[in-house]
């Protein structure tokens, strides 16, 4: 039962996971609220204060009915049933070890659908794992799930599965990689959950001197990659130190990820928070994010002669989210050739990112992004809040003539499309370069853009800088409203600043 302002995200048989007052706040809510955690018969189970809209629950037992109250409301709710507990300790992992790999393997083998793999508070170290369908991942508070980091002897995820199926995928084409900590192939109705944290060894190897290259044959690993997977949750965990991109689901179905932690340096390359390519249904409630690159990033494959992931990315709700420090907090492409569309940007809080929302492409890619929405948000220290460029100046052709001549060049199968932008209701404040940068081709301007509501307050330590990745563009300052190739279908509530530029 449902008693209004708080509502129930994910229920596994040892967790839940809520939202407070979603519609009211952004990430944070406005005070700390102090709860109480009650058994169906009364007796009291745990208390706490919250004060982020997102709140995880560990330490609950299956089976169990359980009431979350708080002085605006409350919540019951019945947590899974659970066929066993399989702990990883009763397999051979210890703490002192130095490599866990075959013994939590060999525990992973032994839970039974609908059954639970324990991992205990403690440091356990280990090689790349293999989760299965039907299985809860718990990651206890306390408990740190470590990455041995070095790349010897670490097996390599192939490009293609045996039936040609894209597999591995670095950078939207099909392209072997070095197998991640964690790992999930095919699998339907997973669960990865608890307060723990999983640490992807970054830092214990040699994985950031070669961002860009391959060694051995192969691309770095992620930290949690998650291939042709449904029904897939991740919640309460916190991510971190990863070798690259953090969290990778491709080609999936059905994703919910919320109250993450998302953590890297912030000098990192290419150290992406959570970036969801050719997938669709995708909810994205309550992390905090702060990353060394993009905080997330929607991809959806790339032209190219290997091939990629051949789907589009579709259905994507991004809300109540923290994202600090990035390069982008919410980034669509460059990767984008199979098509973005309806993603949904609400009530989050973008704090020192390079841009806010980000869409970029270029000729050659194809595809389209559309039905993009932003509203309720607020950015603050954002040097350009709101960015669309269509001559990103990606790929070892990126500046030439063909990418980024403002001649009108032939339509084709391998011109991308830009249209129906909503931005309503936003909150800026610190930015630098401009309030918003529309850079579209001349031979497919982006289309349908609506500004309702947007208050801008520039930096007054603002220095003239290039708002966007491309060639020919000047350096801005306190620009207000850039566009070029653009059409407008509202622009409306804008603050004085946001359409007169300081002189």
């Amino acid at each position: 039962m449902t008693d209004g302002p708080i509502q129930l995200l994910h229920l596994s048989s040892r967790t839940a996971t809520l939202t407070i007052e979603a519609d009211a706040h952004l990430f944070a809510l406005d005070r700390a609220l102090p709860w109480v955690l009650q058994l169906g018969d009364g007796t009291k189970v745990k208390t706490g204060s919250v004060t982020s809209v997102v709140l995880s629950l560990d330490g609950l037992e299956p089976d169990n009915e359980y009431r979350f109250s708080t002085a605006i409301g409350g919540i019951t709710f019945r947590t899974a049933d659970e066929t066993a507990l399989v702990d990883i300790r009763d397999h051979g992992a210890r703490p002192d070890s130095k490599d866990n790999t075959t013994a939590i393997q060999s525990a992973i083998a032994a839970v039974p659908a609908g059954g639970t793999l324990r991992l205990p508070a403690g440091s356990w170290s280990s090689g790349p794992l293999f989760l299965k369908s039907d299985m809860t991942l718990l990651i206890e508070d306390g408990a740190v799930l470590q990455d041995i980091g070095t790349r010897e002897g670490r097996r390599i995820l192939s490009a293609r599965h045996p039936d040609g199926r894209v597999l591995g995928t670095w950078e939207g084409v099909a392209e072997a990689c070095f197998e991640s900590l964690l790992n999930a192939i095919d699998c339907d109705n997973l669960t990865i959950c608890g307060k723990g944290i999983v640490d992807g060894g970054g830092d214990r190897g040699d994985w950031w001197t070669w961002p860009k290259e391959t060694r051995d044959g192969a691309r770095r690993p992620r930290t949690i990659f998650l291939s042709g997977c449904r029904d897939l949750t991740m919640a309460g965990i916190t991510v971190q130190n990863s070798p690259s991109w953090t969290i990778h689901p491709v080609l999936c179905e059905d994703v919910l990820a919320a109250d993450l932690t998302i953590r890297n340096h912030p000098d990192t390359p290419n150290t992406d928070g959570l970036n969801p390519e050719s997938s669709q249904n995708i909810r994205l409630i309550g992390l905090d994010i702060s990353v060394g690159d993009d905080c997330v990033a929607i991809k959806a494959g790339k032209r190219d002669p290997r091939g990629g992931p051949d789907r589009p990315t579709r259905n994507v709700e991004i809300r109540n989210c923290l994202m600090q420090r990035g390069h982008g907090a919410v980034v669509m492409g460059s990767e984008m050739s199979q098509g973005i569309s309806d993603v949904t940007i609400s009530r989050c809080h973008f704090i020192g990112t390079d841009r806010g929302l980000r869409i970029k492409t270029r000729r050659g890619r194809g595809g389209s992004v559309s039905n993009i929405s932003v509203h309720d948000c607020r950015m603050e220290d954002v040097a350009t809040p709101i960015a669309v460029n269509a001559f990103y100046f990606c790929d070892a052709d990126g500046r030439s003539d063909y990418v980024q001549s403002r001649a009108a060049m032939p339509v084709s199968a391998t011109t991308p499309k830009i249209a129906r932008i909503d931005i309503r209701n936003l909150e800026i404040s610190g930015a630098e370069t401009a309030a918003a940068v529309f850079y579209g081709l001349p031979e497919s301007a982006i289309d349908s853009v609506s500004i309702d509501g947007m208050s801008i307050a520039y930096s007054a330590d603002a220095k003239p800088a290039v708002p966007e990745m491309a060639c020919h563009l000047p350096e801005l300052r306190h620009a207000g409203i850039i566009a070029e190739n653009t059409t407008f279908s509202r622009l409306t509530r804008l603050s004085p600043t946001s359409i007169h530029p300081d002189p």
